[in-house]
């Protein structure tokens, strides 16, 4: 049986089931050559963390080794280019981990994946069974984005992200992104002094986000800002985050120690469902509907479904059995939710009863437009 969600630093100690995620910075040097010392020092930490819990590792520098073995000047700009240090670069990487790892007598298994993977239901769920063979089998898979063929992974390239998704696929306790900085600070520590080390972060205000910088480095693609969004899936779906700084070894240990290493983002509500996980972050918004108050009360404040008769519009078009954008008159996103019509049908008993609908479009599957069961308020920014 899954344990309860891990409530503050004292709980993480009971962390089982880890997800790391390395950056490119700790990983490369500025022409893209990996920094081995470094390396060296973080699979043994990361041999540590796996003696007594699984581990899955989300590493980034496959498109920044590439440009170190092709000889580059700087980080590619076109994606063919980007694809090319991909695919010279990914192999290098693996080579490298496969150094490392294989003499502590751990196996490693690469797992490249697209947004593609984690959007479609069937797809997601035969990742996930994939990854629990794995762990189940004592091997650590190694996460990266399939970047030689995923152009919008490319043109995103947030393994920040990516960490987080996969925390969700495989069910982790914790996330752990070790990068250069020790945690997240009030002002950027390369800006200048004064910047204060948050030692925990329980909800992700609109001033957190101020306060988040832009991106990393020239071979780096991520910053503070994909860190915040990663720690907002985790936190969503009940797992804790933490920001830790990777150049000092021994800091996997103080986390899972639970000493005071890095900012922690503590989740404030239990475990998401999984199913209801996918419908909020990895299956795309097909099209949006927009309820009166009435419906905002029932959905929010009562966990009802949504009816047809609290429906004001519908904007796009889809199909029954997708997924779906719920705002309010003023576009503020409520949820996201599988339908259980289509747009058009949704238009003509939108305002009406359910008991109308079959009078109105000749059928009455579903009393819900959306079901409770299929449907995750994630409240938000306005969408329009």
């Amino acid at each position: 049986m899954k344990q309860s969600p891990i409530s503050g630093r004292n709980g993480l100690p009971q962390a089982r089931r880890v997800v790391v995620k390395l950056g490119t910075r700790l990983l490369c040097g500025v022409k893209g050559q990996f920094n081995l010392g470094r390396m060296e020092s973080l699979v043994g930490d990361l041999a540590w963390l796996r003696q007594e819990r699984q581990l899955v590792v989300v590493s980034s520098g496959a498109i920044g080794a590439g440009v170190g073995r092709l000889g580059l000047a700087r980080r590619p700009r076109t994606i063919p280019e980007k694809q090319a240090a991909a695919a010279v670069g990914q192999c290098v990487l693996m080579q490298q981990y496969e150094a490392f790892f294989r003499p502590l007598g751990i196996t490693i298994a690469q797992v490249l994946l697209t947004r593609q993977d984690i959007m479609d239901r069937e797809r997601y769920l035969n990742a996930h069974y994939t990854f629990e063979a794995l762990l189940n089998q004592g091997v650590v898979p190694v996460v990266n984005e399939n970047d030689t063929v995923a152009v919008e992974e490319i043109r995103f390239g947030d393994n920040d992200t990516l960490a987080a998704h996969v925390a969700c696929l495989v069910d982790a306790d914790l996330v752990i992104l070790l990068t250069d900085l020790d945690g997240f600070y009030t002002m950027d520590p390369s800006q200048g002094k004064g910047g204060e080390l948050l030692p925990e972060i329980v909800e992700i205000t609109p001033e957190i986000e101020a306060l988040a910088g832009g991106r990393g480095s020239a071979l780096a693609t991520g910053g503070m800002e994909t860190k915040l969004k990663a720690a907002r899936i985790a936190m969503t779906a009940g797992i804790p985050l933490v920001i830790a700084s990777g150049l000092k070894a021994g800091n996997i240990q103080r986390v899972l120690g639970g000493e005071m290493a890095g900012t922690l983002f503590t989740p404030g509500t239990g475990r998401m469902q999984s199913r209801k996980h996918w419908i909020a972050f990895s299956s795309p918004v097909q099209g949006w509907i927009y309820v009166d108050q009435g419906a905002v009360g029932a959905l929010l404040d009562k966990g009802k479904s949504l009816l047809p008769s609290g429906i004001l519009r519908v904007d796009g078009e889809f199909a029954a059995g997708t997924v779906v954008g719920v705002a309010d008159q003023s576009g503020r996103e409520l949820g996201r939710g599988i339908s259980n019509y289509s747009s058009g049908a949704i238009n003509l008993i939108k305002g009406h009863k359910s008991a109308e609908i079959r009078g109105i479009i000749g059928y009455h599957d579903y009393d819900e437009v959306i079901h409770r069961d299929n449907l995750t308020i994630v409240t938000g920014e306005s969408v329009v």
